[in-house]
C-alpha cells in the first residue's frame, strides 16, 4: 500500500492536491505536511503534521516512522516573494528538493513528484510554443532554482534510479486558496476582487500574454504523470505542461460577462519584467505523446466554472 507525504500542503497547489490523493488513495494513505500551523484546519480530513523541510533529519524521522513510500514536494518560495530576498529563495527551493531526493534514495522511495515552472525559460527562450529543449536563461532566483533542480531531479535519476517525475507548471488558477507570491498571480486575485469588489488593479500590463491553467487541469495532470508506467516517463527533468494562454484584458473581458459592473485599471510593477523574459504559449506535445496529457479547460470554461463557486467557497 502507497503511504504519501505532502510536502508544502498549504499552498495554492498543495491545497486541492491533497485533497484529490487523498480522494485517490484513502484518508490513512496520505500525511499533509506545512511549515505553517495556521493552515491546519484545511485538513481535518487526513493526518497533518507540522515540517520544516531545510530540517532533514526531521524530514527522515517522518519518512522512516510512517513509513512513507511517495513524496511530493511541494514547498517553495515563488518568483515575486523570491526577488525580495533571493538567498532565502534559493535556499528553501535548493536545499529542500535536495534533502528530499537524498531521502528518497536513502529510504529506496517509490515514486517524488517535485514541480519546475515555466520560469526556467528566459529573455532568450522562443516566446511562442515554446518547445520542451527551448534555450533556457532565467533572469530570477526563482527560475535559476527551479532549473537547477531539473538538472537534480535528472542527475538522481540517472545516478542512484530516484523515479522522480516533474511538471513545468503554466500559472495555475484556483478559488480554494489564494495565490502565494508568483507573478502570475493575479490571474487568482482578479477572480476574488470581481466577486468581492467588482473592481481590480493589475500589477501587469492588459496586453500581456502567459500560459495558464486551471486547477482541475493541474491537479488531474499530475494524478496522470505520478500513476503512468515508469517506461512511459522519457523526460527525467520536467516536461512542458499547458492550458491555455491569455492576458489581464482578456481574462477581465471574460468575467465582466458574468459581473457587467466589474473595472479594471493597470499599474505595473517589477512583476511586470519578470513576466516579459516568460513564455507567452508552451508546446507540451512531449506530454501529450509519453503519458495523455491534454488539457480540458479554457478561458471560458474556466471562468464560468470559477464565479459559479467561488461566492459559495467564500461566504
Amino acid at each position: 500500500m502507497e503511504k504519501i507525504l505532502v510536502i508544502g500542503a498549504g499552498g495554492q497547489l498543495g491545497t486541492e492536491l491533497t485533497r484529490a490523493l487523498v480522494n485517490t488513495y484513502g484518508t490513512n494513505a496520505v500525511i499533509a505536511t506545512d511549515l505553517q500551523e495556521q493552515v491546519k484546519s484545511k485538513f481535518d480530513y487526513c493526518t497533518f503534521k507540522i515540517l520544516n523541510i531545510l530540517n532533514k533529519e526531521a524530514t527522515a524521522s517522518l519518512i522512516k516512522e510512517e513509513k512513507i513510500t511517495q513524496v511530493y514536494h511541494l514547498a517553495a518560495m515563488l518568483s515575486a516573494n523570491g526577488e525580495k530576498n533571493p538567498i532565502l529563495a534559493w535556499d528553501i527551493n535548493m536545499s529542500g528538493l535536495l534533502n528530499v531526493l537524498e531521502l528518497a534514495r536513502e529510504f529506496k522511495l517509490n515514486k517524488i513528484f517535485w514541480p519546475s515552472s515555466i520560469a526556467v525559460f528566459g529573455p532568450d527562450s522562443p516566446k511562442k510554443n515554446t518547445p520542451q529543449n527551448a534555450f533556457k536563461n532565467p533572469t530570477t532566483v526563482y527560475g535559476i532554482s527551479k532549473l537547477a533542480g531539473e538538472h537534480w531531479c535528472e542527475y538522481y535519476f540517472n545516478k542512484y534510479g530516484v523515479d522522480v517525475r516533474s511538471l513545468r507548471y503554466p500559472g495555475l488558477i484556483g478559488y480554494k486558496s489564494m495565490a502565494g507570491g508568483g507573478t502570475t498571480d493575479y490571474a487568482v486575485d482578479i477572480f476574488f476582487k470581481a466577486v468581492k469588489e467588482e473592481k481590480y488593479t493589475c500589477f501587469l500590463k492588459a496586453d500581456t500574454y502567459l500560459p495558464m491553467m486551471f486547477m482541475d487541469d493541474a491537479v488531474n495532470a499530475t494524478l496522470k504523470l505520478m500513476v503512468a508506467p515508469s517506461t512511459n516517463i522519457k523526460i527525467r527533468s520536467s516536461y512542458n505542461l499547458s492550458g491555455m494562454s491569455f492576458s489581464p484584458q482578456e481574462i477581465f473581458e471574460c468575467i465582466k460577462l458574468h459581473i457587467p459592473n466589474f473595472t479594471i485599471k493597470y499599474e505595473p510593477d517589477f512583476r511586470q519584467k519578470i513576466a516579459e523574459t516568460w513564455p507567452s504559449s508552451i508546446n507540451d506535445a512531449c506530454a501529450e505523446r509519453d503519458w495523455g496529457w491534454k488539457a480540458q479547460f479554457d478561458i471560458s470554461k474556466m471562468t464560468s466554472e470559477i464565479l459559479t463557486k467561488l461566492p459559495l467557497y467564500i461566504n
